[in-house]
């Protein structure tokens, strides 16, 4: 299995903590955000390495992690200017000679637990295959909500209420990337761009997972995920 990670942004949301270090080295729970991908990706199969796409202060990164995590061979696709998300991915294929089914594409900041291999068979069990498959995970308000009836009285609160009928992208990709450099731009998003292109063409699936997913974005963020990861002895296994 190779992976590709997307760790080019500033985290602008998360200083000072991105001050002097790209947002995937940002501590949770005692180690980078970074770390707990790489051990996930571990535990999910055999992991043969894994690219980091990369912007601001990469060294750092680099400085970290070398050329090997645990066994893992580590490189790194360095962007001397942004490319967006779609010209990071396509830099990285192109450059890096990832070939074959079922990459494993995913954004820096996101802490999960989800089983790679159950998301594989759904992806496996469409004919014909399609060119990628994203992670999608239930949207869930970061306000609460206030509940009023037909006469204006509130009726009751809601602390960030889920919404289980109404998806996001999760950030986690399997993709075929032979398939996908045809339309992945020079310099653009894959979201904005890629996507949409593909599934006007009937070439993107889409995984539903309602187990712990979180987008590390935010001092709060990490504050909860901490919470999250304290309750859970056994780790993202």
């Amino acid at each position: 299995m190779i992976a590709l990670i997307l760790a080019g942004g500033k985290g602008l949301r998360l200083r000072p903590l991105t001050d002097d270090r790209p947002k995937p080295l940002v501590p949770v729970a005692g180690k980078p955000i970074a770390e707990w991908q790489l051990d996930w990706l571990r535990s999910n199969g055999d992991l043969e390495r894994v690219v980091f796409l990369c912007g601001w202060k990469w060294e750092r990164l680099e400085e970290h992690f070398g050329s090997d995590y645990h066994g893992v061979g580590v490189e790194y696709s360095v962007e001397e200017t942004p490319l967006g998300t779609g010209g990071a991915f396509r830099k990285a294929i192109s450059e890096k000679g990832v070939s074959g089914e079922d990459v494993v594409m995913l954004n820096g900041d996101i802490i999960t637990d989800l089983r790679i291999e159950e998301m594989g068979k759904v992806r496996g069990s469409v004919a014909p295959r399609p060119v990628v498959t994203l992670l999608l995970v239930p949207y869930r308000s970061r306000f609460g909500i206030v509940k009023v009836d037909e006469r204006s009285f509130v009726t009751g609160f809601e602390e960030k209420p889920a919404f289980p009928d109404v998806w996001i992208n999760g950030g986690v990709y399997l993709g075929d990337a032979d398939r996908l450099l045809a339309d992945l731009p020079q310099k653009g998003d894959i979201e904005r761009e890629t996507f949409p292109r593909l599934a006007s063409r009937g070439q993107v699936t889409a995984y539903r997972y309602r187990g712990f997913w979180s987008l590390v974005d935010s001092v709060k963020d990490i504050q909860e995920v901490e919470r999250e990861l304290a309750s859970r002895p056994q780790g993202l296994s």
